[in-house]
C-alpha cells in the first residue's frame, strides 16, 4: 500500500484514544424536533446528508492514518451499512458521564474526540454532532466495534439505547444502557460498523437515498485521500451492483478528471503550509471554557491547469469536507491567482496601455481543485456549505500568489512555454471581455438612436416621396439661416452641423456613436450604420453636403465622406451622396448686353481669371467682382439660384469605383498613419505651382 501524501501534513495521532478524551458539551432532545437545524432539510438532501456524517466520520479516521478501506452498502430494507478499519469507537467508561464511549458519541451533542484533544489534528466532523444526529433521525441504529480483542455491540432506537428482538425497526425494543460483547476479534484489529434505517416519521416520503450522488461522492473522497479504497454496492436491486474507486495520484488525478477541454498547462501543484494564532474557547480542569490563544497549522494543497475552453470548473473542500459554496479558502485562492497574474504580466509585453485584468479573465478555461486542512475550522452550520475561518483567505493568497508566480517566471524549458501561453489565454479573454462589453455598449447606444424621435435641429420636408427628397447637410448657423429661406421645404431637407464633426477613421465605433454630430446624421439617415445598414431603410433620395468654398469647407466635406463611406457605403456606393459647389466669385454687369445676364458666377479662380479676361475684351462695364468667403455671405435668392434650385445648381457626386482604393486613399488622408499622409503632402507640395497660391 503507497503511503497517502497527507501523512506529511499531519503529526502521528495519539493511539492513547479512550472514553476520557471524550468531551460532552449537551444533550440531544431538539434534533427531532428541528432537525432540518443539523441536516439542512428532510427531503432527499437531508437524507444524503445524514448518510455523509457517517461516511465522513470513517474517512477522518482514514486521514488519522488508521485504515485503508471503507465499505458503503445500501441495503434491500432501505437500511444503510458502512464500515471502516479505524480505531473503532472507544468502549470503556467516560468519566463525567458514566457512560460507555459509544453510547456517548451516539446520544450526546456536541461529544467526540475532535475538540482538540489531540485524537485528530485534521477532520471533516468537528461539532460532535453528526453521529448522534443521524442516531436521534433514524428508527434503529445499530453500531459493532472491534477493539480490545472483542466485537462490542450496541443499538438505539431513536436515539434512546436498548435491544431489539429481531431483525428490523420494528422488532421489539427494551430500552437499557450498555455495550453488548458478541464475539472476539485478533488483539491488532480494529475498526466501526454502522446499520441505520433513517427514520420515515422525519423524512419525506418522498426522500430516496441517490447512488449517482453516493459514487460522486466516494469517487470525490479517493481523490482527496490518496491509498484510500471505497467499496459502494446497491443491493437494493434484482442485482447487486459494486463500485470501487481508489486514485493514488491524489487531486492532481482529480484534476485531471474534472477538466473537459484540451490542456493549456499541465495540473500545477501549489502547496504550502503557515500557521496562525486563534482565540477559541477551552475546556480548562474544572470543566470551564475559557477562551485561549491557539496556534494553529494550515495546510494547502491545490491542483490547478487551465485549458483551451471557456467553462470554469472550480471544486473546494476544507479537511476533505466539500464546500460547495466556497468560503475563505476559495477568497484567498482567487484574489492570489489575481495578484500572480498581474505581477507575472507586469514584466512582459502582452499587455498593453489600458489593458486590463480582472479575477473573471484568470479563472476562464480553469480546473481547479482547492483543499485546506486545519484544526477546527469554522463552518457556516453543520451543514458544512462554507468555510468562515478568517485567517485562512489571507493565508491561502500569500501561497497561490508565490507559488503560481513561480511558475508564471519560471525559466525552466518544460514550465516557460506553457506559462506564457497560459499568460496569453488571460490576456486575450480581459481583451474579449472588453471587445464584448464596448459591442453590447454601442448596440444598446445604437438602437436608442435609431428609434428615438428626430432631432430638434433637423427642418425636415413634406414629401413623402424618398426619391424627391434631398437632406442638405448645412455647415453653420450663418448659412442655416440663409438655405432655410432659399430651400424648396417640399422636398429639401436641412440638417446643421456645428464646425468639423469627429474623424471616424480615427475613432472607435464607441466615440462614432457618442459624437452628436454624427448620432444626429445617422439617426436622419434612418437606415443605421455599419453592417446593419439598410439602404432600403434611407429616409432621402440625395445627400449632399454644403459647407463653404474654403479649405475648411473642403476639410469639413471630407469628414463627411469619411462618415459615409465607412458607416454608410451602400449610400455611396448607389450614388446618392453628392456635395454642392457654391460659387466663389459673382460679376454683376452694368447695362448687361442684350442675351447677358445681370449677374455671372464663377467657382474657381482659372475660371474667374478667363472670365474677367472675356468680358474686358468683350468691353462689357461690370462693378468690382465679389467674392464669397461662405455661403452665409450670400441672400437667400444668390444660394438658391447658385447652389440649391435644382435647374441652375452644380452637384458633384461622391462615387466609389475602386473600393479598395478608396478604403486605402480614406486612411491614407484620414487614418491614424501620420507617415503616409505626409509623404503625400510633401510630393504635392512640389507640384503645386507659386502663382495659385493666395497670399
Amino acid at each position: 500500500m503507497p503511503p497517502r501524501s497527507n501523512s506529511k501534513l499531519n503529526t502521528a495521532p495519539s493511539r492513547d484514544y479512550e472514553a476520557k478524551n471524550l468531551l460532552v458539551l449537551e444533550g440531544l432532545e431538539a434534533v427531532r424536533k428541528r432537525p432540518a437545524m443539523y441536516i439542512g432539510s428532510t427531503d432527499t438532501r437531508g437524507l444524503m446528508h445524514c448518510l455523509w456524517e457517517i461516511i465522513d466520520n470513517a474517512v477522518d479516521e482514514a486521514l488519522a492514518g488508521f485504515g485503508e478501506s471503507i465499505q458503503i452498502t445500501l441495503l434491500a430494507d432501505g437500511s444503510i451499512f458502512v464500515a471502516d478499519q479505524g480505531r473503532g469507537i472507544p468502549v470503556d467508561i467516560e468519566p463525567r458521564t458514566g457512560l460507555v464511549g459509544v453510547e456517548v458519541v451516539y446520544t450526546k451533542l456536541h461529544a467526540g474526540g475532535k475538540f482538540g484533544t489531540g485524537n485528530y489534528n485534521v477532520a471533516g466532523g468537528l461539532h460532535g454532532v453528526g453521529a448522534s444526529v443521524v442516531n436521534a433521525l433514524s428508527s434503529r441504529l445499530d453500531v459493532e466495534v472491534d477493539r480490545n480483542g472483542a466485537v462490542w455491540a450496541m443499538s438505539f432506537r431513536r436515539g434512546t439505547p436498548g435491544v431489539f428482538d429481531g431483525e428490523g425497526p420494528d422488532a421489539p425494543f427494551t430500552a437499557q444502557h450498555g455495550l453488548r460483547k458478541i464475539g472476539k476479534v485478533g488483539r491488532g484489529v480494529t475498526g466501526t460498523r454502522v446499520r441505520y434505517w433513517p427514520d420515515r416519521q422525519i423524512f419525506l416520503a418522498g426522500a430516496q437515498l441517490s447512488l449517482p450522488h453516493l459514487i460522486e461522492r466516494a469517487r470525490q473522497t479517493s481523490f482527496l485521500v490518496p491509498g484510500l479504497e471505497l467499496v459502494v454496492t446497491d443491493e437494493r436491486g434484482e442485482e447487486p451492483t459494486t463500485e470501487q474507486f481508489r486514485h493514488d495520484g491524489g487531486i492532481a488525478e482529480f484534476a485531471d478528471y474534472l477538466a473537459t477541454d484540451p490542456p493549456v498547462t499541465d495540473v500545477i501543484r501549489i502547496q504550502g503550509h503557515e500557521s496562525f494564532t486563534e482565540t477559541v474557547p477551552m475546556l480548562d480542569e474544572n470543566g470551564a471554557m475559557t477562551p485561549t490563544d491557539v496556534e494553529r497549522d494550515l495546510f494547502v494543497d491545490i491542483a490547478v491547469r487551465w485549458g483551451t475552453g471557456y467553462e470554469v470548473v472550480e471544486r473546494s473542500f476544507v479537511n476533505i469536507v466539500a464546500t460547495p459554496k466556497g468560503g475563505t479558502h476559495v477568497q484567498g485562492f482567487e484574489r492570489g491567482l489575481l495578484k500572480a497574474f498581474l505581477g507575472g504580466l507586469d514584466g512582459t509585453r502582452l499587455l498593453k496601455s489600458g489593458d486590463d485584468i480582472i479575477k473573471d479573465d484568470v479563472l476562464e478555461g480553469m480546473t481547479a481543485v482547492v483543499t485546506v486542512r486545519l484544526p477546527e475550522p469554522q463552518f457556516e452550520g453543520q451543514t458544512k456549505e462554507v468555510l468562515g475561518t478568517p485567517p485562512v483567505a489571507r493565508l491561502v493568497a500569500q501561497v497561490v500568489e508565490t507559488e503560481l508566480g513561480a511558475f508564471l517566471n519560471s525559466t525552466k524549458a518544460s514550465e516557460r512555454p506553457q506559462a506564457r501561453q497560459v499568460m496569453e489565454k488571460v490576456v486575450n479573454a480581459s481583451r474579449t471581455r472588453v471587445a464584448a462589453r464596448v459591442h453590447k455598449e454601442n448596440q444598446r447606444r445604437k438602437t436608442a438612436l435609431e428609434s428615438s424621435s428626430l432631432p430638434p435641429k433637423l427642418k425636415d420636408c413634406h414629401s413623402p416621396s424618398v426619391d424627391s427628397a434631398e437632406l442638405f447637410i448645412v455647415e453653420g448657423d450663418s448659412a442655416l439661416g440663409t438655405a432655410s429661406r432659399a430651400r424648396n421645404s417640399e422636398f429639401q431637407a436641412l440638417l446643421p452641423i456645428r464646425g468639423k464633426i469627429l474623424n471616424v477613421q480615427k475613432a472607435s465605433v464607441a466615440d462614432m456613436l457618442k459624437n452628436a454630430e454624427c448620432a444626429s446624421i445617422i439617426q436622419v439617415v434612418g437606415a443605421g450604420s455599419g453592417k446593419t445598414f439598410d439602404l432600403d431603410s434611407a429616409r432621402y433620395g440625395k445627400i449632399i453636403f454644403m459647407a463653404d468654398a474654403d479649405s475648411d469647407g473642403a476639410h469639413i466635406r471630407c469628414l463627411l465622406a469619411t462618415l459615409f463611406f465607412r458607416y454608410m457605403r451602400p449610400m455611396v456606393e448607389a450614388g446618392r451622396v453628392y456635395s454642392a459647389v457654391p460659387p466663389l466669385h459673382r460679376f454683376e454687369l452694368i447695362n448687361p448686353k442684350r442675351g447677358m445676364s445681370k449677374y455671372i458666377y464663377t467657382y474657381s479662380d482659372p475660371e474667374y481669371q478667363r472670365k474677367l479676361a472675356e468680358l474686358t475684351k468683350k468691353g462689357q462695364a461690370f462693378k468690382e467682382p465679389q467674392r464669397y468667403k461662405g455661403l452665409g455671405e450670400m441672400d437667400a435668392d444668390q444660394l438658391a439660384e447658385t447652389t440649391m434650385n435644382p435647374r441652375g445648381r452644380m452637384l458633384r457626386r461622391l462615387t466609389v469605383d475602386d473600393a479598395e482604393q478608396a478604403e486605402r486613399t480614406f486612411e491614407m488622408l484620414m487614418g491614424n498613419e501620420v507617415g503616409p499622409r505626409k509623404e503625400f503632402i510633401v510630393e504635392g507640395a512640389y507640384q503645386l505651382d507659386d502663382d495659385r497660391i493666395d497670399a
